[in-house]
């Protein structure tokens, strides 16, 4: 990136924050009357609470970032496909949100727009070239399908998706300032970065409005791409780390779910964070310590970037391994509430 380039990219995390900030406060007033989430056995929160702000959040992150490409010259392409496919699953999640789709169609129109995005990528680039082509975009499609999901499955606490998300992209919008990620991608991740600041005020605990579908879904699609583009040029494993704990609370608890034959695509509350408030944890102390986990990942995806080494990645995946699995095995027993405060 030129200095021009980074004062774009820096520039666009603030101004999506804003945007998004105010689009919440626009439209707060028809959430509360149209998108109530009211709770149920599986629900963290206690009282009805309007849904929907992911709707700020994606508007905000599509609109900067395609005025911070325009800024920049020369301008990189608009992915308008992957956009098209953004508004598509986000108009998905907007009906699921209203009145719940069943499981099937819900799946398949998911996978088209993850479909389109692995479609519009170039033939050239490949994140395992001795593989067929059309055998890794399929393996793409699904790796993306659940990627999608998982960040919905884990949007079930307030700030669980901030302290996710913000550390990952802000490791994204790093990564392209020192030309590991593409342009569009890093302005991607800091428009997306930005919104998710923006929200954050609105979802502290107890947050005053969810993300709903309608935002979880897009934010999975985008942030899944973001890290398809590292992998793509050539940092698998930073690509791995970033996102490993949402990968591992949701695989796990997924396997852990077919095993006992339970119906898997149900809504449930077994994931590790949630189990980790059933045992005596605080919200702010279960999202804390993931917020500080992916704080810890993002460094050692960075260390990843910076040594390009397969031996020092392999080293890199396995510490990230086991701070993950310390993590998901302290949400897995009883603790004290002063411990968990």
């Amino acid at each position: 990136m030129t200095g021009w380039d980074q004062t774009v990219a820096l520039a666009a995390i603030p101004l999506a924050a804003l945007l998004c900030g105010v689009l919440i406060v626009a439209i707060m007033p028809l959430l509360a009357r149209y998108a109530l989430a009211r709770p149920n056995a599986r629900s963290s929160h206690k009282i009805p609470t309007p849904q929907g702000a992911g709707i700020a959040v994606i508007v905000a992150t599509l609109v900067i970032a395609a005025v911070a490409m325009a800024l920049i010259a020369p301008a990189p392409g608009i992915p308008a496909l992957l956009f098209g496919a953004t508004v598509l699953i986000a108009l998905v999640g907007t009906v699921d949100d209203i009145r719940p789709i069943p499981v099937l169609p819900r799946f398949a129109l998911q996978a088209l727009a993850v479909g389109i995005v692995i479609a519009a990528l170039p033939a050239g680039l490949q994140v395992v070239p001795m593989l067929p082509l059309w055998i890794e975009r399929m393996a793409l499609i699904i790796a993306g399908l659940w990627f999608v999901n998982l960040v919905n499955f884990m949007d079930g606490l307030d700030w669980m998706t901030v302290s996710e998300v913000v550390p990952v992209t802000l490791a994204l919008v790093v990564f392209g300032v020192v030309g590991a990620l593409p342009i569009e991608a890093a302005l991607i991740a800091a428009a997306l970065g930005g919104a998710m600041l923006g929200f954050a005020p609105f979802n502290r605990p107890a947050a005053k409005v969810f993300l709903g579908d309608v935002g979880s879904l897009p934010i999975g699609l985008l942030l899944g791409w973001c890290l398809l583009q590292l992998a793509l040029h050539g940092h698998l494993a930073a690509a791995l780390l970033l996102p490993m704990y949402y990968l591992a609370d949701s695989t796990l608890t997924l396997m852990r779910r077919v095993l006992q034959r339970e119906a898997f695509w149900e809504a449930h509350r077994t994931h590790y964070y949630q189990r980790a408030t059933d045992n005596g944890f605080s919200v702010i102390g279960v999202v804390g310590r993931v917020f500080f986990l992916n704080l810890l990942l993002a460094v050692l995806a960075s260390a990843s970037v910076a040594f390009d080494s397969g031996v020092v990645d392999v080293v890199l995946l396995l510490g990230g391994t086991a701070a993950v699995g310390l993590v998901l095995a302290q949400f897995g027993r009883p603790v004290a509430e002063s411990w968990a405060r």
